[in-house]
C-alpha cells in the first residue's frame, strides 16, 4: 500500500537522498525546500518511478510561511505516514529574519517545532506514524538560557550545535505530551556525511567544506536507516540514534526540566507570529 511521506529539506543531501529511495519504492514524497527548480527535477525523475512526488516551495526560516505551509500540506494530505525534517542553513555571520529571530534558531528549531506539532493530526490517522528529526543528538553544547539566539557572540557552529540541543529537548517535550498516542518521535544522528552543505561561509569555514567533502560518506549511504526508522518505527515515545546505533535519551542532555523550560519560552516566542 502507497504511504505518503513529508521530507524538509527535501531538495538536496539528505532530504533528496530519502526522497528518491521513497517514490522509486513507489511511495508518494512532499518535498518542501525553497529551490523550484530542484523540485522540478525531482517530480520529473519521480515520474518515472513506481511512487510519486509533490513539491511545495516555502521558506521555513519565516514561521508565517511554515506555518502556511503546514496548512496547505494537511489540507491536501489529510493522512501522513512520517515526517523526516532535514532542512538546515548554515551561516558564518549572525543573520536575523524579518520576523526577528536568528536564522538557524528560526530554521533549525523553530520550523520544526510548528511541522511536528503541526501536522501531528494527520500523522496520527496512519498505522504506525513516525518523525524523524536529522538533527544530530546527544551534543554536549551547553544551553545560554539567557542567550537562545546567539546575539552576544555569535559562533556559526556552536549556534548550531545549541540548535540541536534545543531539538533534543523538543523531542522529550513532544513524546511527554503525545506519548500515549500512536506518533512516535526520533532523533536521529547522521554522522559526518556529504550533502549540499547548503549555507554562507568565510573564507577559512569555505575550504574546511571543501574538505569535509571528500571525507564524508554520501548521503545514500544515511538513507538506510533513515527508511529503517519510517518502516520500522520503534515502540518507546522518544528515541535517538546515530545512523544504526540507538543513544540513551536518560542522560541530562535530555532534562524534562530544561525541555519544559524551553517550550514555554517557545510558545510565548511563536506566539508573536502572524498566521
Amino acid at each position: 500500500m502507497t504511504k505518503t511521506y513529508v521530507i524538509t529539506g527535501g531538495t538536496d543531501g539528505i532530504g533528496a537522498a530519502v526522497a528518491r529511495a521513497l517514490f522509486w519504492r513507489g511511495d508518494h514524497v512532499i518535498v518542501i525546500g525553497t529551490d523550484p527548480k530542484k523540485g522540478d527535477r525531482l517530480i520529473q525523475e519521480a515520474s518515472s518511478a513506481p511512487g510519486s512526488a509533490a513539491f511545495v516551495p516555502a521558506d521555513l526560516s519565516l514561521m508565517s510561511s511554515t506555518k502556511r505551509t503546514v496548512s496547505e500540506v494537511i489540507e491536501a494530505y489529510p493522512q501522513i505516514d512520517g515526517l523526516v525534517m532535514c532542512a538546515r542553513y548554515f551561516r558564518t555571520y549572525r543573520s536575523v529574519t524579518s520576523e526577528g529571530f536568528e536564522d538557524n534558531f528560526a530554521l533549525f528549531y523553530l520550523s520544526r517545532v510548528l511541522f511536528s506539532y503541526g501536522l501531528l493530526d494527520a500523522l496520527e490517522r496512519a498505522d504506525n506514524p513516525v518523525i524523524v528529526n536529522v538533527s544530530g543528538p546527544g551534543h554536549e553544547t551547553p544551553i545560554d538560557w539567557e542567550d537562545l539566539q546567539s546575539a552576544r557572540q555569535y559562533d556559526g557552529v556552536k549556534a548550531m550545535f545549541m540548535t540541536g540541543r534545543f531539538n533534543d529537548l523538543l523531542g522529550v517535550t513532544f513524546a511527554k505530551r503525545h506519548g500515549e498516542g500512536p506518533v512516535r518521535y526520533v532523533l536521529f544522528h547522521p554522522g559526518t556525511t556529504s550533502t549540499s552543505f547548503a549555507g554562507e561561509f568565510d573564507a577559512p569555514t569555505a575550504a574546511y567544506i571543501e574538505q569535509q567533502k571528500r571525507l564524508a560518506k554520501p548521503a545514500a549511504d544515511v538513507v538506510p536507516p533513515i527508511v529503517r526508522l519510517l518502516d520500522d518505527p520503534p515502540k518507546e515515545p522518544l528515541s535517538a540514534f546515530n545512523m544504526y546505533t540507538e543513544l540513551s535519551v536518560r542522560s541530562s542532555l535530555f532534562s524534562p526540566g530544561s525541555a519544559a523550560r524551553l517550550a514555554d519560552i517557545t510558545a510565548e516566542l511563536l506566539e508573536h507570529v502572524a498566521k
